[in-house]
């Protein structure tokens, strides 16, 4: 199966910027052996898509970073998983700990959320990570399996993006073996929750994933890709985690 390197653009880029940054990510695709995707802010999506498909090379992926759960309605700022889909997206992030945190989602709504995505044709990506103090107290698989059960329906077949949040932006990174001990964790919990179909669910890694760690790191068994933060903001280092995919 092939890697998945998605970079998340959270609240970056005004248009010029997200333009130049897709143009850049799109000159240099040509020849990775991974699937790429790029989540730019929602207010340039119909831009990037537009570069995007006019790349002479293989084409880069769409993703919205959160939708609503309702299709419609007075739900005033938000935007449904259909006006993503309108917009150029074909993936979506659901559940990210920024979302969790800054806007107290539960594992209920990003289910909801998922759901959502699923009925509108968008892949989701559904984050999952613990604290550092929930890991400090040995609870990361109990924070994670809670999250895990609670977020995916049964008939889930997206991506889930493991994302420790004390590693999210802060150049630290867990051990080689904490990333592949947690990657394995999931396996098995996807594996009772979904039955073997869970074998089919690509585990990303995520937090502070960069050019010098990324070959490490998408070696590990069970590491099916990576969700990309700050690097996937500058073009060459996004490319060169990309290309650390392919030579894992």
């Amino acid at each position: 199966m092939r890697q998945l390197i998605a970079g998340n653009w959270k609240m970056n880029g005004l248009l010029a910027e997200a333009e130049a940054l897709a143009e850049d990510v799109a000159a240099g695709a040509e020849g990775l052996s991974c699937d790429l995707l790029v989540c730019p802010p929602a207010t340039v999506i119909c831009t990037v898509a537009d570069v995007v498909a006019g790349a002479p090379f293989a084409p880069v992926a769409i993703g919205g970073q959160d939708c609503h759960a309702a299709a419609s309605g007075a739900h005033t700022g938000d935007l449904s998983a259909a006006m993503l889909r309108d917009a150029g997206a074909t993936w979506v992030i659901l559940g990210h700990s920024e979302r969790r945190t800054d806007h107290a989602e539960t594992d209920s709504v990003v289910h909801a959320k998922v759901l959502a995505a699923v009925a509108a044709g968008l892949t989701p990506i559904v984050c999952v990570g613990e604290t550092e103090a929930e890991r400090l107290d040995g609870r990361q698989e109990a924070v994670v399996g809670a999250q895990l059960a609670g977020s995916l329906p049964v008939d889930f077949a997206g991506v889930v993006a493991y994302e420790p949040v004390w590693a999210i932006g802060t150049g630290r990174t867990p051990t080689e073996a904490d990333v592949a001990a947690m990657h394995a964790f999931i396996r098995a919990a996807l594996l009772r929750h979904l039955g073997e179909a869970g074998r089919l669910v690509l585990i990303l890694y995520g937090g502070s994933v960069k050019p010098s760690n990324a070959a490490a790191l998408l070696a590990l068994p069970e590491v099916g890709g990576a969700l990309v933060g700050g690097a996937s903001l500058v073009a060459a280092d996004f490319l060169a985690i990309a290309r650390a995919a392919q030579a894992a």
